[in-house]
């Protein structure tokens, strides 16, 4: 597989066993790394949602979701794995390498595309050309910055086993959707659930 990037979208801990815990998350972390280590040359970049407790899409404030990924908090940190088994610095999660969305109260921002990290770059502008991507939800936030990587005209190829899923349903339709949208499907065969 010829692969420059890879985006890990939301790997934090209120989606692996906090507020919004999914299916296969931790199962996703660890094929996630399995992946990174696999590929020294592989440019890695970290999204996360990073919101307020007044972000409009939580239940309390008249949204969808359960309040989760509050700034600072321990749910918005991604997953210790990241920092402490990926072998190569250059490639965990630091303050180049994350980039931050749903910061805007008012936007629900699903996708990895406009997230900026410290120095304002977004993953739109330093991602490469050929993307691997994987982490959570399949079916809401991969889903979204994978549409938005085809439209940008990107090659993209989906870890169908480095995903974590609020629907196991609907995360087998997203897989076909996106296959049938251009993007290519992978099985790393490391995910054990």
């Amino acid at each position: 597989m010829s692969v420059s990037s890879l985006l890990v979208v939301d790997c934090q801990y209120d989606f692996i066993d906090g507020s919004l815990a999914c299916e296969g998350a931790l199962g996703a972390v660890d094929s996630a790394i399995a992946f990174i280590n696999a590929r020294p040359d592989v440019a890695t970049l970290y999204s996360v949602d990073w919101h307020s407790p007044r972000n409009h899409s939580f239940l309390p404030n008249g949204g969808t979701w359960p309040p989760h990924c509050i700034a600072g908090e321990r749910g918005s940190r991604i997953h210790e794995k990241f920092h402490l088994e990926v072998l190569r610095a250059g490639q965990r999660p630091d303050s180049r390498t994350i980039y931050r969305k749903g910061t805007d109260d008012l936007v629900e921002e699903y996708s990895a595309f406009k997230a900026r990290n410290d120095a304002g770059r977004t993953v739109g502008q330093d991602i490469g050309d050929d993307v691997a991507i994987c982490g959570i939800a399949s079916e809401y936030c991969v889903r979204e910055s994978v549409l938005d990587l085809l439209k940008a005209g990107r090659h993209v190829t989906v870890l169908a086993d480095a995903l974590g899923w609020v629907d196991r349903r609907k995360h087998e339709e997203n897989l076909e959707d996106l296959e049938k949208r251009g993007a290519v499907l992978r099985w790393i065969g490391t995910n054990q659930g």
